[in-house]
């Protein structure tokens, strides 16, 4: 507290707590930083500033930084620490045992030291972009994320890793995280696991100049992704065209009668062409095959009604055999009761027999003559 004499001596008293640092100008020139402490400054004509800097902010930001490092070196050497970055470098700040700040290339940043104590770990991202898996986590966990990028790859996959557009190499499953800083940093992931390709309602000529559409499938499997990515733009649309090609060749060397008479794949010649042709990219095909024809409209109707009479006259045929079968085995009965005259009266019989069940009441005519006088012959016989 200023008293009547330190205003007669023309000076002032200043107050600085622990959690606190000063610094002090006269006559607009900078003089000291001053520590926790009371502290009795000269102020003739109210020439002195105090400027108080809080550090629950560990960072030193004034306007009087460039002055105290020029003017009083050898203090701003004892209450400041400096941390400076490369044009390649990032600074990862500690601050006791805690991660404060991820720093970016070409970037200084003062720190009051009594804030501290601070660890700084420089990182030069031209000799590797990776990040420590427990770095990265820290990061993650203090929300320091600006300056790296994560790119998980899970089991199963490849992770093919780009800097400015230039293959660098091949990531395991797990999670990797990069420095982005001063370059591009990209993470393709191949999946390796067997797949299927389905060409939906491709369509096709035949040789008879019926246009069809067809439903093909494929199974394949990546097995050398890095020729997968960096061969072709796209491996998977490289697939769908080598297919639709060797299906049209397969499908249109033949008629639809061909077509539909048998299940038909893919001929060996072309296969074997989508086969060699995939491989040389690192992609494996192993089955091919054709899934669906699926005919215009008015084709289906015709076809319909051909099937219909193919139908309709199989089942004439069938009913003509029978017909047939039926009067044989007629002709041949009548055959064996024309030799066997008591085969024939023991037919009459049956039919007397099966006749006499459904009425109440039988009359026979001529006593015993015909039928009757036969059967009476056959029993004295």
């Amino acid at each position: 507290m200023t008293t009547i004499l330190d205003k007669v001596l023309g000076r002032e008293r200043v107050l600085v707590r622990e959690n606190e640092r000063a610094l002090t100008l006269y006559k607009g020139e900078i003089k000291a930083v001053l520590l926790p402490g009371e502290h009795s400054l000269a102020n003739r004509r109210g020439n002195l500033e105090a400027s108080r800097h809080d550090l629950k902010n560990p960072e030193f930001v004034s306007a009087y930084e460039k002055a105290l490092f020029d003017k009083l070196p050898d203090v701003a050497a004892r209450h400041l620490t400096v941390v400076r970055t490369g044009r390649t470098e990032v600074a990862v700040i500690e601050r006791d045992g805690n991660l404060h700040a991820a720093l970016a290339p070409d970037r200084k940043l003062v720190l009051w030291t009594d804030a501290g104590p601070w660890k700084v770990t420089l990182v030069d991202t031209a000799v590797d972009l990776a990040i420590d898996p427990v770095l990265m986590r820290r990061l993650g966990q203090s929300r320091k994320t600006e300056l790296m990028s994560v790119h998980p790859v899970v089991d199963g996959q490849a992770g093919l890793l780009f800097v400015d557009g230039v293959l660098v190499r091949t990531l395991s499953a797990g999670v990797h995280a990069f420095w982005n800083v001063g370059r591009m940093v990209q993470v393709k992931v191949v999946d390796l696991k067997r797949q299927s390709l389905d060409v939906a309602g491709q369509e096709v000529l035949t040789k008879d100049r019926v246009t069809i559409r067809v439903n093909i499938a494929a199974e394949y499997q990546v097995v050398d992704p890095v020729k997968a990515v960096s061969m072709v733009k796209d491996f998977s649309e490289a697939l769908y065209r080598a297919l639709q090609y060797a299906f049209r060749k397969t499908l249109g060397a033949l008629t639809l009668d061909q077509i539909l008479e048998k299940k038909v794949t893919v001929d060996e010649e072309a296969a074997a062409k989508v086969r060699a042709d995939m491989a040389a990219i690192g992609v494996e095909v192993s089955d091919i095959s054709l899934k669906d024809v699926i005919l215009p409209g008015e084709m289906r109707e015709i076809l319909n009604q051909v099937v219909s009479a193919e139908k309709q006259a199989e089942a004439n045929v069938i009913r003509r055999r029978e017909e047939t079968n039926a009067t044989r085995s007629l002709l041949n009965t009548a055959r064996v009761m024309a030799e066997n005259p008591v085969m024939l009266r023991l037919k009459e019989l049956e039919a007397l027999e099966t006749i006499a069940g459904k009425v109440e009441r039988l009359t026979v005519h001529n006593g015993t003559g015909g039928l009757l006088n036969d059967i009476v012959k056959l029993r004295e016989s």
